[in-house]
């Protein structure tokens, strides 16, 4: 082995990840070029992927998690063909494939969108999750590796907590973390913040901890060898690297180790550019340069990857041949389509809770969807993902021929962790907690929606009528939150989210149609905890009526002619705005009632369908047990919403109902003064 071509191939990354920030004028050179040691030997020895091929199914998946770490990723993903030096120049420009955090892109070699730190080894634990699911489906031959890469930040964030419990708890042996520790962090040096023992945190959370000295390329290359080998735990290697590794200072002394680096420039931060690019080997006339050796070294290792990655392939076909059946089963996991499911022959409970009418759709997903994985944040018979577990079993070490996953208490983790099974791909990722606690997800939703990934989320108890609970059990400005990000578009221009609030029953059971047939976004569905009364169907057609609600919104009941005043909303409060409708109707008062479970959906309409709906110049009121603001754009700026402008209280929820106002009686009352006006 040639030891000072792998000395240089390091070096090269550190150029040109100091040269990438250093011509941008921004960026974090420091961490980049201490963890170049182990991005090389990593991608070059033990990553199995296929320059030709970046999507194939079999490749070790890289979850890198501090993204400001990029010009990294960028540089090593330059060596192995994925970008070009001219690509390197333009890093935090616009239009660039090279932004200052990475963001998905497979075809780059860019497994995950990371920037917010912990949420990238977190995904990764969800990866490794996916892995093993489909390899006891299918066999060992589909078995890989999942590597993430750590830094000090994404240890302190708190959901590395709940990762590490989870991957240890579950024995994730194919999940391989080094964690790039140089004791420097944005504004301080780590001592300043924390005094933990990391290793022992790790071990007793029952991962193989490996201590190294993070630059030596031995060493390095000794314990990825050791994880590797490791069959029952996941493993951390703790890396102690250096802080800008090569940098000087214009006196010519050593300037590594300084917590400016962490953010800056180098020429910025007080070293000199020129002098550490001399130090490290570099031509000062043209930084951006791949060293004559290390792209032989490299051509060389692309070749190798190639080749065994054609002989699994082969291994693939012979297995295909001989199970067919599999075979074509594997392709679908893979195409992200769910299996047909007939949604109309669906049974629903008269009158059931929205929670409820989800747990039969979950129950029917388990039995049909081979490949579906259902977790529930130690809430699974309250928010009725009991459903789906009581057709299947939960993960258990060395065990997921089951499809549940008891998170704990932990939304923020499971939320991750259905990211990075979605990112892997050939599983679909549901995941349930109460609304209220979106809240602690917010983060991985958002990073969803940014990555377009097909998540699910159950998010039962959808509001005050949690009742005995009280205000920190009742959801107000939830959804209005959730309802932004209908709002939001992603960079393909899509609705960023589907969000659904199904008003009963047959209506949630499109909701879950709705939300199984889009694979291109993350849809939430937020489900009552009490009972609600059947919509009624003017075409005795139930069905036929809810599957209208993949227009976002329609008209459930009408009058004959225009309408004196439209009665919109979502959920629970549809049943309500029917009875209020009914003392409207005794004063012969023309009334339409809609039910818009998406506010998102509705507005991807034709113009002509939403003024058919929703009227120009007729009064329209809301009922949203929400903010007010929730049903604001559809009422438009003439119409009236009564909402929750408040936190909750604790009482029974139909006290709550009188004590707030959603009742039939007060629906008409405020519709009448609101006519008035």
């Amino acid at each position: 082995m040639n030891t000072e071509v792998n000395l240089r191939a390091a070096d090269n990354i550190r150029i040109l990840a100091m040269a990438m920030v250093e011509k941008s004028k921004s960026g974090h050179p420091g961490g980049a070029m201490g963890g170049a040691d182990f991005i090389h030997i990593l991608f070059s020895e033990f990553l199995n992927f296929d320059p030709k091929d970046p999507r194939w199914i079999n490749r070790d998946r890289f979850f890198l998690d501090p993204g400001h770490m990029s010009p990294m990723l960028y540089s090593i993903l330059t060596l192995t063909g994925h970008f070009t030096l001219e690509e390197l120049k333009q890093f935090r420009q616009w239009g660039s494939p090279t932004p200052g955090h990475p963001e998905l892109d497979v075809t780059r070699g860019v497994e995950n969108t990371s920037g917010p730190l912990g949420q990238g080894h977190t995904m990764a634990v969800g990866a490794a999750i996916a892995e093993r699911f489909l390899a006891a489906r299918f066999g060992e031959l589909f078995a890989h590796k999942i590597y993430t890469f750590i830094s000090d930040g994404g240890v302190q964030e708190e959901i590395s907590q709940g990762a590490g419990r989870l991957a240890g708890f579950l024995g994730l042996s194919n999940l391989i973390m080094f964690y790039d520790s140089n004791d420097i962090q944005l504004s301080t040096e780590t001592k300043s913040v924390t005094i933990e023992d990391t290793a022992m945190k790790y071990t007793s959370w029952g991962w193989n901890v490996i201590s190294i000295e993070g630059n030596n390329h031995l060493q390095i290359r000794a314990a990825l060898k050791a994880a590797v080998a490791e069959k029952a735990k996941p493993t951390i290697i703790i890396g102690k690297t250096i802080m800008g590794k090569g940098l000087l200072d214009n006196d010519g002394k050593s300037f590594e180790r300084k917590t400016s680096t962490h953010g800056m420039p180098v020429s910025e931060a007080g070293g000199s550019f020129e002098k550490s690019l001399a130090n490290l080997g570099g031509n000062l006339a043209e930084p951006f340069t791949i060293f004559d050796d290390v792209k032989a070294l490299y051509n060389k290792i692309l070749i190798e990857k190639q080749n065994n990655a054609g002989e699994w392939k082969r291994k693939k076909s012979e297995w295909a041949a001989n199970q067919p059946e599999a075979d074509s089963k594997l392709h679908s996991y893979y195409s992200g389509i769910a299996p047909d499911i007939d949604y109309k022959a669906v049974q629903q409970k008269e009158g059931s809770a929205t929670r409820a009418a989800s747990a039969a759709m979950l129950g029917l997903f388990a039995s049909k969807i081979g490949n579906m994985i259902v977790a529930s944040a130690d809430l699974a018979n309250s928010d009725k993902t009991d459903g789906f577990l009581k057709n299947t079993h939960p993960f258990i070490k060395g065990d997921f021929t089951g499809a549940f996953l008891h998170a704990g208490v932990s939304e923020l983790t499971m939320a991750s962790v259905m990211n990075g099974m979605a990112l892997h791909g050939g599983v679909i990722p549901a995941c349930g907690t109460f609304f209220v606690f979106s809240d602690y997800m917010k983060p991985a939703v958002r990073l969803a929606c940014l990555m377009s990934l097909p998540v699910k989320y159950i998010w039962t108890h959808d509001a005050f009528r949690v009742g005995e609970d009280g205000p920190t059990h009742q959801p107000v400005e939830q959804e209005a939150q959730l309802r932004l990000m209908e709002h939001l578009k992603n960079h393909h221009g899509e609705n960023s989210m589907i969000v659904l609030r199904p008003a009963d029953a047959v209506e949630t059971t499109v909701a879950w149609k709705i939300a199984m047939e889009n694979i291109n976004t993350p849809t939430a569905l937020i489900l009552s905890r009490q009972n609600i009364k059947d919509l009624p169907s003017e075409k005795n057609d139930r069905y036929g009526d809810a599957l209208q609600s993949e227009k976002g919104a329609y008209i459930v009941s009408d009058c004959n002619g225009k309408p004196d005043i439209i009665l919109i909303a979502s959920g629970s409060e549809v049943a309500t705005l029917v009875e209020g409708a009914a003392l409207l109707r005794k004063d012969n008062l023309k009334v339409r009632i809609v039910s818009a479970p998406s506010e998102g959906l509705f507005r991807n309409q034709t113009e002509e369908y939403r003024k058919y709906v929703i009227p120009e110049k007729v009064p329209v009121f809301g009922l949203t047990a929400g903010l007010s603001v929730t049903l604001q754009g559809l009422v438009g700026p003439a119409g009236f919403v009564w909402g929750m402008n408040s936190f909750g209280y604790s009482a029974p929820y139909k006290v709550l109902d009188e004590k707030f106002g959603f009742t039939a009686e007060n629906v008409y009352n405020q519709a009448k003064a609101y006519l008035k006006k």
